[in-house]
């Protein structure tokens, strides 16, 4: 099945040149058509899937879809809507920063699938840690993945500079010790979005990483 089009695109090219609320209400039925309800029946579709391997996961797309309006409160540009859309697939949502989960993110600029843990707590960095310093190589396995590496390449995120000595010790051995996020992500092209099946594309990434957000799942909630 086919989800998204050229006008998808066509759409946000124009967005991004009449970021303003007339043009949007000029071209809402636009919107709805060829943005809006595409995107949704995908992540119903990816959500129908996903759940078979993740029962956990919420099961309804519209906690799971991005606002395409931008908080825009205390944001020096007061641009009313994003250029593009996105959507979540964890436990909770959008409001989620606990669940390791994934995401897809399609716009003008920006095409990207991904997912792993974004944000860490304190507590939930820690246990982390302590699993890949006493289980590395459980962890090696995990991300020396072909899967995993083919389709994510290598675990992301921001780094700690000041680590515990047995961790900074430890840091020569696995450079991850020191992330402080774990996430993981694949950029698209327009032409890549815009294949049938897309669905298809996507759920095999996410499938190949099944493993890796299991792992931090299962230490963040241990």
């Amino acid at each position: 099945m086919k989800y998204l089009s050229p006008a998808f695109f066509k759409f946000f090219d124009e967005l991004s040149q009449n970021n303003n609320k007339e043009w949007f209400d000029t071209n809402r039925d636009r919107y709805e058509n060829d943005i809006k309800k595409p995107f949704r029946a995908l992540v119903e579709k990816l959500i129908e899937e996903l759940s078979k391997d993740l029962p956990e996961i919420n099961l309804n797309p519209s906690k799971c879809i991005f606002r395409i309006n931008r908080d825009i409160r205390f944001a020096k540009d007061k641009s009313p809507y994003k250029n593009n859309v996105a959507a979540v697939f964890n436990q909770k949502g959008t409001k989620d920063v606990d669940y390791p989960g994934f995401y897809i993110h399609i716009g003008q600029d920006e095409l990207m699938i991904g997912g792993g843990k974004y944000f860490c707590s304190k507590q939930d960095l820690e246990k982390i840690r302590q699993e890949i310093y006493y289980n590395h190589s459980d962890f090696k396995k995990l991300i020396n993945d072909k899967k995993f590496k083919s389709a994510f390449g290598e675990l992301q995120g921001e780094k700690s500079k000041v680590l515990p000595p047995d961790y900074k010790a430890f840091e020569k051995t696995e450079p991850l010790i020191a992330n402080k996020q774990f996430w993981f992500y694949k950029n698209l092209t327009r032409k890549e979005v815009l294949v049938d099946d897309f669905d298809k594309v996507i759920l095999a990434h996410f499938r190949s990483a099944l493993k890796m957000n299991n792992f931090l799942w299962e230490t963040v909630s241990a």
